[in-house]
């Protein structure tokens, strides 16, 4: 008896926002794990990256393993970890059989301009998922307006992350 194998495409979604906090916040602005200078943090348990954490909701879709729902409210209570690299760390690690071909992020927000350091962000996060740069798109509008996020009270991404695995029957 011969053995076959085919290849299984998984698609994950993932979103995630936040608002920011006030001006005179100290707590710094991190989106794609890179600090963006001149507006507030974000309101968040955690440092409130909104890259990171559309990716791990995108994994959760993906895997069914509640990344922040249960994992990172752990890790943020018990050893008050806030870092959203290290819950992204976590989320990879359900993918198990699994390898990543692609993700991309679309961000919504007035402010910080975006634009200028997409090619950073991308390159971040490839890193930090163990992806070539090409693997990673990001895209970013200011919403001209018409939400909240367009307005500047905050940031939104949503994620789409596409997976394969080989299984032999």
């Amino acid at each position: 008896m011969t053995q076959s194998s085919y290849q299984i495409t998984r698609t994950g979604i993932g979103q995630d926002s936040h608002r920011f906090l006030a001006e005179d916040s100290s707590k710094p602005c991190i989106i794609g794990g890179l600090i963006f200078e001149g507006v507030p943090g974000l309101s968040a348990d955690s440092d409130g990256d909104v890259i990171f954490h559309a990716i791990c909701n995108a994994i959760t879709s993906i895997s069914g393993v509640p990344i922040l729902g249960k994992i990172a409210i752990e890790l943020c209570q018990k050893d008050g970890i806030t870092d959203s690299q290290i819950y992204l760390e976590k989320a990879l690690e359900t993918l198990k059989d699994q390898t990543i071909t692609h993700v991309a992020l679309s961000l919504e927000a007035k402010r910080p301009r975006l634009q200028q350091r997409i090619d950073d962000m991308r390159e971040n996060v490839a890193k930090v998922m163990g992806l070539k740069m090409n693997q990673v798109g990001i895209t970013a509008t200011s919403g001209d307006g018409l939400t909240d996020f367009g307005c500047g009270e905050g940031i939104q991404c949503f994620c789409i992350l596409t997976t394969q695995s080989v299984n032999v029957s």
